[in-house]
Parts: structure tokens; sequence; C-alpha cells
């Protein structure tokens, strides 16, 4: 006899960083569609303002602050303002990114590198550290999932530091499965292709880039950021219990093209 739907997350709390736009806010809202209540998070407190109050018109219970993920007090005091609103934390995607600059590895300066990873590997880290400590503290169990990029898989021209951080944010998910296991913490990456959002709008917009990627992409064309909220809410549910330690490739076949 069936009980309730196999993917849901009812009754959960999940945190998103990057969670005004694109990927993360899509995410979001998968999330709390599927019954969880979301704590989202942005640079910009208007924008997780603005986020917050579409979330909740569509009955979805949300909260949101600002943070600079790269600052660790600001991710601190992200997941205790969660905790003294929702009671607890279920599942955490670090997703907030960035990607100053486009071009040559070579051509990359001691500022690129820092503000990169200051963001892209110690803002994951601090997100993933600080969801894993209060899921010990509840008893263990729970979801983290880290957002890398194909980038992080191969080689990655004209986005070379930026695939460095995509490649260390996949060596800290397996890591972190080893050891957070005996916690019952499942910790998992997507990896996806190109997407169209603003983040990547340098790279959606200049047609020859495009021209390559559609070529080698069996599906034959980007994606949408909804279509990489399906594979978080796995990783994120009970269908996904015995999953940790992997990589989720969305790229829409690119990797083997």
């Amino acid at each position: 006899m069936l009980g309730k739907p196999f993917i849901d997350l009812e009754g959960k709390v999940a945190i998103v960083t990057g969670g005004t736009r694109g990927i993360g806010e899509s995410i979001a809202r998968v999330f709390g569609r599927s019954g969880a209540r979301v704590s989202i998070a942005s640079r910009k407190q208007e924008g997780v303002d603005a986020t917050v109050a579409a979330l909740r018109a569509e009955g979805i219970e949300a909260m949101g602050r600002a943070c600079h993920t790269g600052k660790e007090a600001d991710v601190e005091a992200l997941f205790d303002a969660t905790v003294a609103a929702y009671g607890r934390v279920d599942v955490v995607v670090a997703n907030a990114a960035t990607n100053p600059y486009f071009g040559p590895l070579l051509g990359a300066d001691e500022r690129i590198f820092d503000k990169t990873f200051e963001v892209n590997v110690k803002g994951y880290f601090y997100t993933a550290r600080a969801g894993a400590r209060r899921m010990i503290d509840q008893g263990g169990g729970g979801s983290i999932i880290l957002v890398a990029s194909i980038a992080g898989l191969s080689s990655a021209p004209l986005q070379g530091v930026y695939g460095m951080t995509k490649a260390a944010v996949i060596s800290m998910g397996q890591t972190l499965a080893t050891e957070l296991g005996p916690s019952k913490i499942r910790v998992n990456v997507i990896a996806p292709g190109l997407v169209e959002t603003r983040f990547s709008s340098a790279l959606v917009s200049n047609d020859d880039i495009v021209a390559r990627v559609v070529g080698r992409t069996p599906l034959g064309r980007y994606a949408q950021p909804d279509e990489l909220a399906g594979a978080a809410l796995f990783l994120a549910s009970d269908a996904a219990s015995f999953t940790t330690g992997q990589t989720l490739v969305v790229d829409g076949g690119w990797t083997i093209g």
C-alpha cells in the first residue's frame, strides 16, 4: 500500500545560500512546494526580502537573511537565525558563488584568486560546516548539497580559477561525506552544465560559446534554472537515503558529447 510521496520534504527545514535568483531561487521554491520551510540567503537584504515575499505569496513558509558566505560570522548568524525561527536544520544547499574573471588563466591576478576562493571554497566550507554541526547537535541525520559545475570536472578554458574552485568543492563533498557518514549526514554535489541565469549571462550571450556548448550537448540546448531543482530535491529527500559522496552531473549530456 502506497503511503506519502517518496520524494517530499514535509516537516524539513532547508537553508539555501545564493537563494534569491537563478538555480538557488528555483531550488528554494521547489523545496517549499515540497513541504519544507525554507531559509534563503544572499548578499543584499533587499533581494532576500523580495524573494521571501514571492515565496510566501505562493504559500511557502520562508525567511531570509543577508549573508556574505565568505565571512564565517555571517554564515553562523544565518544558521542561528534559522534555528531560532524554525527550531532545526535538515537540509543545506551551498550555492552562493562568484566568477569575477573571464580570460586566460595566466592573466588571473591575486585579487581574482582571493575573491573566487573566498566565496566558492571557504564560503561553501563555512556553510557545510555550520549545517553539519547543527545536524550533529540535533542527533545526526540530514543532507548537505554543494552546487559545483562541470567546470570542476574537466578543463575550463577562460574560467580556470572558477574551475579550480569547483574541483575543490567536489573534493570537499567527498571528504565530508566520508567524515559525516557515521553521523548519518549525507553530502552530495550537483555539477550543472551551462544554465541560463544572470550569473552565466556572459556565456549565454556569447554566440560562439553557446554554439560550441549546444553543438556538443546531446539534448541540443542549455538548461533553465528549474531543471536543476529536481536533482537537489532528490538529494535532499529520503529517496536518496543511501546516496552520499556522489557528484550528480546535470548537463544535458555535455560531458559525454
